[in-house]
């Protein structure tokens, strides 16, 4: 459940100290043009009913004039408007963009269909942001392969994650609670589902660093916590559970299983193979398969390695 104070009836709540700049810009233009809307309507009904024709064989008559108060009042009243919206807009705008000194920054990495963030202390996770509320956070952001874009609604936060270059974003949560991330660059088939969430934590939870520890949640056995995995770090988007071919093999009866490999002697799958897989990929490829998945070395820890394979053991 996000938190913060209410967005409007058009906007969701307001998660970050940002959001509601963003927020008063897009009312104020919302309501200047009902505002214009509601005059030139009424102004338009107003004329066509005051001078429409009276009867069939009414002529039309010209009138020709000029009206410098008129003329001016269309000019530079709509001059100043821009200018205002111009104004306040690019203010918002640098607000978003440049990020205070200090920040807490963290490393978001966008791949087919998953997100990944790396914390200045080399923890990394996947699926799920852990920030500290009330402070400052600056998002790195780049991509292993195609275009994505990094969109928080609650904090009003949008920026692209491009190959081979970095961008950034920054955001301060107002309180702790559970904001959504999405992907808004379409970027092939699971592209709808490459979704995060942002985890805002009190600061003295986030200092105490107890959300590094890789465990299940409370109530979630580990095999059940492989399956979320499964979910939350892109492995669905190359590898079914009901047997049908993907981009890589389908983990449905894969456990226990004889595989042929590209170029090497058949293999085993069990533990050490499938450990082998999620670090390394290129070591040994089905046939039948491109080598096209990535490593998630440095992404996934032993504790959740060890879920996925749990997860996988269960798919007969």
């Amino acid at each position: 459940m996000a938190s913060g104070s209410e967005g409007g009836f058009w906007l969701p709540p307001q998660g970050s100290t940002a959001a509601g700049g963003v927020d008063g810009l897009f009312d104020f233009i919302y309501w200047l043009n009902v505002f214009f809307f509601v005059l030139i309507t009424g102004a338009v009904v107003y004329f066509v009913m005051k001078y429409k024709r009276k009867s069939d064989d009414q002529l039309a008559t010209s009138q020709v004039g000029h009206n410098t108060l008129m003329e001016a009042t269309w000019t530079f009243v709509p001059l100043i408007l821009v200018i205002v919206i111009f104004a306040w807009g690019f203010r918002t705008y640098l607000n978003l963009t440049v990020a205070p000194e200090g920040a807490y920054q963290v490393k978001v990495t966008g791949q087919k269909w998953s997100w990944n963030f790396t914390h200045p202390d080399g923890t990394v996770n996947t699926g799920e942001l852990h920030v500290p509320a009330n402070r400052p956070v600056k998002l790195l952001l780049s991509s292993r392969d195609v275009i994505h874009s990094f969109f928080v609604p609650d904090f009003r936060i949008k920026q692209d994650a491009v190959p081979g270059r970095y961008t950034t974003a920054w955001f301060q949560a107002k309180a702790a609670g559970e904001h959504q991330v999405f992907c808004t660059e379409y970027c092939g088939k699971d592209h709808s589902a490459m979704l995060a969430k942002v985890l805002v934590l009190s600061e003295e939870e986030f200092d105490a660093g107890k959300w590094k520890v890789s465990k299940p949640p409370e109530g979630m056995s580990v095999a059940d916590w492989g399956g979320d995995l499964y979910n939350k770090v892109g492995c669905k988007a190359c590898h079914s559970v009901d047997g049908s071919k993907l981009v890589g093999p389908s983990f449905k009866g894969l456990f226990g299983r004889e595989e042929k490999i590209q170029g090497q002697d058949p293999v085993m799958v069990d533990e050490n193979y499938l450990r082998e897989s999620i670090m390394d990929p290129q070591a040994k490829i089905v046939e039948g398969f491109a080598p096209a998945m990535p490593s998630y070395k440095g992404q996934l820890d032993d504790a959740k390695i060890d879920a996925i394979i749990e997860y996988i053991k269960t798919l007969k």
